[in-house]
């Protein structure tokens, strides 16, 4: 049994065909729907994609008549990223969304300038220059953060707590991605506190981190830590590999945690893009991205699958349960 709030599937595909530009008002003349163009690295519509669209629902403005959105997604490959955001640009969207990483962010913003960008989830706006200001953002972009700089301490916290024992854990990242290894540094700097050893796994193609991940050896290791980067598809290939091997993981969406990762943590991406869809309605009606201030999220999400724990044989402690957002037994 799954305790979750609904997490809707968002079906791609849906027509590009239109021109953008920043401001421009929402009206009930309006003879065509606002297109929104929504890039991701992830290998189809991301949850925050879903709650952006139910958000934008709830605010009452109607899909296909109001709004319709279409994803470009590039199946874990952080180089097509780029193109993908020159072809919505191309296509004439009226508005972007960037969903599962600062990359997609940094490929729309390069792609344009005039067209308003609206990110579901950035660790860092501001250092990764996407933003002047969290209260100012200036030029055509904001959104909403995910605090995941402030969250990363947290989660490797929750891993200790969860884990008897913990002392190892391995770290896959994609080390041709910026941000990747931005992210490393945090880990270090989070496993130094707590006193745990990270085995550190740089890859640069899938290939090399299916070979990285299936070569960690139980023995070697107390459990997977992983980040929400998907490049790579190192996610992916550590959920089947832990799962396989009977290796605690933690990871940052409960997504994996539905499908057998033992816990998550992380601010709800739901959420992320329904918060984000109020944004998006303010400039449909005219607003400019430049005065909407970038917003932190509201809600989080720590998930625990009991399933997992007890083939892992480990206890779940109360403290953990009483916390958990999401219980899959």
């Amino acid at each position: 049994m799954t305790i979750t709030r609904r997490q809707a599937v968002l079906a791609s595909g849906a027509v590009l065909a239109t021109s953008g530009v920043i401001g421009r008002g929402f009206a009930a003349q309006r003879a065509r729907p606002f297109t929104i163009g929504a890039l991701t690295i992830s290998w189809g519509p991301t949850p925050a994609i879903a709650g952006l669209r139910d958000g934008l629902k709830a605010l009452g403005y109607r899909e296909d008549h109001d709004f319709v959105v279409g994803v470009r997604f590039t199946q874990g490959n952080p180089a097509e990223l780029p193109p993908a955001a020159r072809s919505l640009v191309q296509s004439g969207v009226d508005i972007i969304v960037t969903s599962s990483g600062g990359n997609a962010t940094t490929a729309a913003q390069s792609a344009t300038q005039r067209i308003p960008i609206v990110f579901l989830g950035e660790s860092d706006p501001v250092g990764r220059k996407l933003v002047s200001s969290l209260a100012r953002p200036g030029g055509n972009i904001t959104g909403v953060s995910n605090l995941e700089i402030e969250l990363v301490p947290k989660k490797m916290e929750i891993f200790q707590e969860l884990v008897p024992g913990l002392k190892r854990i391995v770290v896959v990242y994609d080390s041709t991605n910026a941000e990747a290894v931005e992210r490393l540094a945090l880990d270090r700097e989070a496993a130094r506190r707590l006193g745990l050893a990270i085995l550190e796994k740089p890859v640069r193609n899938e290939d090399e981190a299916r070979a990285a991940i299936n070569g960690v050896r139980k023995s070697a290791t107390d459990g997977f830590f992983t980040s929400r980067i998907l490049s790579l598809n190192i996610p992916g290939l550590t959920l089947e590999y832990a799962t396989q091997q009977s290796i605690p993981a933690m990871f940052d969406e409960g997504y994996f945690v539905e499908r057998g990762a033992l816990a998550s943590y992380s601010a709800n991406t739901y959420e992320l893009g329904r918060q984000a869809a109020r944004m998006v309605g303010k400039i449909m009606k005219g607003a400019k991205p430049s005065d909407i201030p970038v917003e932190q999220p509201t809600k989080f999400e720590l998930a625990v699958n009991l399933k997992t724990a007890k083939a892992l044989g480990i206890k779940v402690p109360n403290s953990i349960l009483l916390r958990a957002d999401k219980v899959i037994e």
